[in-house]
């Protein structure tokens, strides 16, 4: 009887977290196109905050309230990345996506903010669609707390690349 009480008590949460994520998808793009790094920071800390949760046994709404909070904590990491980070994050992404070997990392580093990252290209290929794309692993240290991603960019018809994943 207990257990009923339980699943009746966290089936809520999880519904209410489940109908806050598929809301947030709408804007998810414009976010990504505006704060690339608070969406990465966002979905990084909800993966580790929710993994946290799982692994220490937690329960549904645990888990559900610590993929959120780390959603939160992570996407505030990325919003702290002021314009000029961006713009050096931005083209040093270029550089590293048109020019650096498999392997070879470049990075950069805002004297103003103390932000810093690197950005290394880890597999180049040929997509079906005849595009060339790179996958890449990505650090991004804001206020001493380092914040890690992996994604992929293609090379668009402008010969700009434009991050997929």
């Amino acid at each position: 009887m207990a257990r009923i009480s339980a699943v009746k008590c966290t089936a809520p949460i999880v519904l209410l977290a489940f109908g806050l994520a598929l809301t947030s998808c709408a804007s998810m793009e414009q976010t990504w196109q505006d704060n690339p790094r608070a969406v990465v920071g966002s979905l990084g800390g909800a993966a580790l905050g929710g993994g946290i949760a799982a692994l220490a046994g937690g329960g549904a709404g645990w888990i559900v309230a610590s993929t959120l909070a780390g959603g939160l904590i992570g996407g505030y990491v990325g919003k702290k990345l002021d314009d000029h980070d961006k713009q050096m994050l931005a083209a040093t992404s270029q550089r590293a996506f048109e020019s650096n070997r498999t392997g070879q990392t470049s990075t950069w580093r805002n004297p103003d903010s103390g932000n810093s990252g690197s950005i290394t290209p880890t597999k180049t290929y040929e997509a079906s669609s005849g595009q060339y794309c790179r996958e890449y692993q990505q650090t991004i240290v804001v206020g001493g707390e380092k914040q890690q991603a992996y994604g992929t960019a293609c090379r668009q018809p402008d010969g700009s690349w434009k991050v997929q994943s």
